[in-house]
C-alpha cells in the first residue's frame, strides 16, 4: 500500500492487480485538477514499476468516481497557449493510460462526467455500478468540447453517431443505456462490483467490434454528408456565433479523424482557443451561479419526507409529480375526483418519459397519492399551496390548514403575484409562511423563487430553499413584492414586445430579435405559450403598484377569448399539432432597434429590483434570470451583459430612448451607483 500521494492511494494486491483510488483532498467530489493529474502521472510510474498483472482505477469516495474537471481552474486560463500546453498534458497521462503494459478497467459509481469519464476511456475496460452510475461528456454546457482524447476515443468507441449525441448534448445516460450503446462492458449491482472489476483483468473478455456501416461513417467520402446533417441539427438550438463549441467538435471529427494523433493535437487547440473565449468564461460563470445557489439550500439534518400539495391544476399536480419523482410522499389535494384523476395521468406520462423502466414508475406512481378530503395534512412535513390567485380563498385556506398541521410544518405558497404579507394576515403565526414559487412546465424549469416577507422566520427560508435542493431545483431567495424577481424583470420585456407589435413590427421580426441576442424564445411566442390572459393578469398587478399601461392589443385579444396556445390562437394562430402560423408575406428582418427596446426595458427593471432589495445581488440576479427565464447564458446574465458592454454606454442609450419613447425607459435610478 502506498500513502505518499495527497489525493490517490494505491494498492497491489495478492494477485498483481494494482488499484489506484481517487480522493481529492479537501473536496466533497472527486474532480480532476493539474495537482491530480501530476500526481497521477507519478503514480502511473509507480505501478509501470511494480510489473502489475492490472490496474484498476476506482473512487475511495461514496458521491461518486470522478465529477469531472476543476472548473475553477479554467477561470484562471486567458492565454490560449498555456491552455493548450496544460491540456496536452492532460492528454500525454491519458495516452499513458492506454499504453499501459497490463489490462487496465475503470469501476465507476455515482459520477462519470467530463475528464472522468475521459480517463475511463482511456482504459480497456469499464464496468459501472448498475442504479447509481451517471456518465456523460458535458463539456459542450460549458462552452468547450472534450480535451483529454475524449472526442478521438469515444468515437472510435461507440462510432460516430452515438458519440457525437453524446458530446454535442452533453447529456448524462445511466449505466444501463451505458452498457446498451457500448461505452461500458458491464453494468452490475454494487455488491458486484469489485469482483468484475477484478474478473475482467483475470480473465479479459473479447469485445466486439463496431458494425461495418457505422466504421464506414468515418470514410473520407461520408464524413461531409453526415457532418453537413449534424451541423443542421446542432444550428436547430444554437447559432455557430454564440455557441462555437459544438460546431468546432463537428469540424474536428470532419478534418481529423483520419490520424487519431493529429485529432488529440487539433482537440487541444480547439479546446484552449474556446476556453479562452467570452462563451466558455461566461458559461463558467454561469456554472458557478447554479453551484452557489446550490450551496444556498444546504441544511444539516433537515430532510423533509411527506408532502401535501393543494390544489390539482396543472401547476398543482406538476409539483405534486416532481416531489413524488424525487423520492417525497406525495398527497395531492382537490375538490374533485376529476382534477385528480387529470393529476395522476400527468404524472404516469411524466414518470414514463424520464424514468423509462417499469419498476421506478410505478414506484413514483405509489408514492403519490389522491386526497380528496386532505387526510395527508396531519402527517405533512411541506405543505404547499397551489390554487387559483384570490387572496381571500388563499386566507381561508391557509387559516384550516394551519389548524391542522403540526407546529414545525413548512408552509409555502405558489402565489404568483399577492404579496406574501397580505395572505399571511390569516395565519397566527405569520412568520410560518414562505413562498415556493414554481415555473411552468415545473419538470423543465430549474428555478424555484423562494420568497420571504418581512415577517418570515430566517430559519424558515433556510428549510424552504433546503427543500427546494432537496428536490433537485434551484433554490433564489427574492423579497416579497409585487411580480418577486422573474416575473417583475421579465414583464415588461413582454409588454415591449406587444407596444411593438402595436405599431406594425411584424411577429416574427419581434421573435426572431430576441433569438438573435440570444434569447431561448421570442417574447411573442412567450407570451402565447404563457397564456395571455396570465400575462395580463402580472401585467395589472405590476402596473397597479408599480404604474405603467397594459397594452391595449393584449387586452382585445384576451377579451375576445384568444388567450395563446392553449386556446389555439393569441397574436399567432395554431394548428392542432400546437405550430403557430405564421404570415409569410411579412418581414422578418432583424432591426436592431427592436432588439435594443427589448433589451433595455428588461436591463432597466432589473435595476430596480437591485435598488429595491427585491434579491441581494447581481450575481444571484443573473442567476435567477438565466435559470428562471433562458436569458442568453453565453452572456453571462442581464447585469454581466451591462457591464461587458459598458454602463455608461448603455445608460445612454436607455436615456436617448426616453426621449424617443417616453417614462416606461426613464433610467432607474441604480444606474447612477453602478
Amino acid at each position: 500500500m502506498t500513502n505518499k500521494y495527497k489525493n490517490w492511494q494505491l494498492d497491489i494486491d495478492e494477485d498483481k492487480i494494482a488499484w489506484l483510488q481517487l480522493d481529492k483532498a479537501d473536496s466533497a467530489t472527486n474532480i480532476i485538477s493539474h495537482e491530480v493529474m501530476d500526481e497521477l502521472n507519478d503514480a502511473l510510474d509507480e505501478v509501470g514499476g511494480a510489473h502489475v498483472r492490472g490496474l484498476v482505477f476506482c473512487s475511495k469516495k461514496k458521491s461518486g468516481f470522478i465529477y469531472g474537471a476543476d472548473v475553477e481552474e479554467f477561470t484562471k486560463l486567458t492565454d490560449p497557449n498555456s491552455a493548450f500546453e496544460l491540456i496536452r498534458r492532460g492528454q500525454a497521462v491519458m495516452d499513458r493510460i492506454e499504453m499501459m503494459g497490463c489490462t487496465t478497467v475503470a469501476m465507476i459509481h455515482g459520477f462519470c462526467l467530463g475528464g472522468g469519464l475521459e480517463l475511463s476511456l482511456a482504459c480497456d475496460y469499464r464496468v459501472a455500478e448498475a442504479d447509481s452510475s451517471k456518465l456523460g461528456l458535458p463539456e459542450v454546457k460549458l462552452g468547450i468540447h472534450p480535451g483529454f482524447g475524449g472526442s478521438v476515443r469515444s468515437i472510435q468507441l461507440l462510432g460516430v453517431p452515438t458519440a457525437m449525441d453524446l458530446m454535442l448534448t452533453g447529456r448524462t445516460i445511466d449505466a444501463r443505456r451505458a452498457k446498451k450503446i457500448g461505452l461500458i462492458n458491464f453494468a452490475v449491482p454494487m455488491r458486484q462490483l469489485k469482483r468484475t472489476a477484478k474478473g475482467v483483468i483475470l480473465n479479459p473478455p473479447r469485445v466486439k467490434p463496431l458494425p461495418l456501416w457505422t466504421r464506414l461513417l468515418n470514410n473520407k467520402w461520408a464524413r461531409p454528408l453526415l457532418a453537413k446533417y449534424l451541423w443542421r441539427n446542432v444550428e436547430k438550438k444554437a447559432s455557430q456565433e454564440q455557441y462555437p463549441a459544438p460546431f468546432a467538435l463537428i469540424d474536428l471529427w470532419l478534418k481529423f479523424i483520419d490520424e487519431p494523433t493529429d485529432m488529440l493535437r487539433e482537440e487541444a487547440l480547439s479546446v484552449a482557443r474556446l476556453i479562452t473565449g467570452d462563451t466558455a468564461q461566461n458559461l463558467i460563470r454561469v456554472f458557478f451561479l447554479q453551484e452557489r445557489m446550490k450551496s444556498s439550500g444546504k441544511l444539516e439534518g433537515y430532510k423533509p419526507r411527506r408532502v401535501h400539495v393543494i390544489g390539482g391544476g396543472v401547476m398543482g399536480g406538476d409539483i405534486a409529480a416532481w416531489c413524488a419523482m424525487q423520492g417525497c410522499q406525495v398527497t395531492v389535494q382537490d375538490r374533485s375526483h376529476e382534477s385528480l384523476a387529470r393529476v395522476m395521468k400527468r404524472a404516469h406520462k411524466l414518470y414514463k418519459k424520464k424514468l423509462k423502466r417499469p419498476r421506478p414508475i410505478q414506484a413514483a406512481m405509489d408514492r403519490l397519492m389522491p386526497d380528496l378530503h386532505g387526510d395527508g395534512l396531519s402527517r405533512a412535513d411541506v405543505v404547499i399551496e397551489a390554487i387559483f390567485e384570490d387572496l381571500e380563498a388563499k386566507q381561508a385556506l391557509f387559516r384550516d390548514v394551519e389548524s391542522r398541521v403540526s407546529a414545525d410544518t413548512l408552509l409555502c405558497t405558489n402565489t404568483s403575484s399577492i404579496p406574501l404579507e397580505e395572505i399571511g394576515e390569516a395565519l397566527k403565526e405569520p412568520g410560518r409562511l414562505v413562498g415556493l414559487h414554481f415555473f411552468n412546465p415545473v419538470a423543465m424549469m430549474q428555478l424555484v423563487e423562494i420568497v420571504h416577507g418581512d415577517k418570515t422566520d430566517d430559519e424558515v427560508i433556510q428549510k424552504a430553499s433546503a427543500f427546494t435542493h432537496q428536490i433537485k431545483r434551484l433554490p433564489l431567495q427574492v423579497k416579497s413584492s409585487p411580480g418577486f424577481l422573474v416575473n417583475r424583470i421579465l414583464m415588461p420585456y413582454l409588454m415591449e414586445a406587444v407596444v411593438l407589435a402595436e405599431e406594425g413590427v411584424p411577429l416574427k421580426a419581434i421573435d426572431k430579435a430576441a433569438l438573435k441576442f440570444g434569447m431561448p424564445m421570442g417574447p411573442i411566442t412567450l407570451a402565447d405559450t404563457v397564456g395571455l390572459d396570465i400575462c395580463m393578469h402580472v401585467a395589472e398587478n405590476l402596473s397597479q403598484h408599480l404604474g405603467g399601461e397594459v397594452p391595449r392589443r393584449l387586452q382585445e385579444l384576451v377579451k375576445a377569448g384568444h388567450l395563446g396556445k392553449k386556446s389555439g390562437q393569441g397574436f399567432y394562430k395554431y394548428d392542432k399539432k400546437g405550430k403557430p402560423q405564421v404570415d409569410s408575406t411579412a418581414s422578418s428582418k432583424v432591426d436592431d432597434s427592436v432588439t435594443e427596446r427589448l433589451v433595455m426595458r428588461y436591463v432597466n427593471e432589473a435595476m430596480a429590483c437591485l435598488r429595491e432589495g427585491v434579491i441581494e445581488d447581481p450575481d444571484l440576479l443573473d442567476a435567477g434570470m438565466i435559470f428562471g427565464t433562458g436569458f442568453a447564458p453565453f452572456r453571462g446574465g442581464p447585469m454581466h451583459y451591462v457591464h461587458e458592454q459598458g454602463v455608461v454606454a448603455m445608460r445612454d442609450q436607455i436615456a436617448a430612448l426616453e426621449k424617443q419613447f417616453g417614462e416606461r425607459f426613464e433610467p432607474d435610478a441604480y444606474w447612477a451607483s453602478i
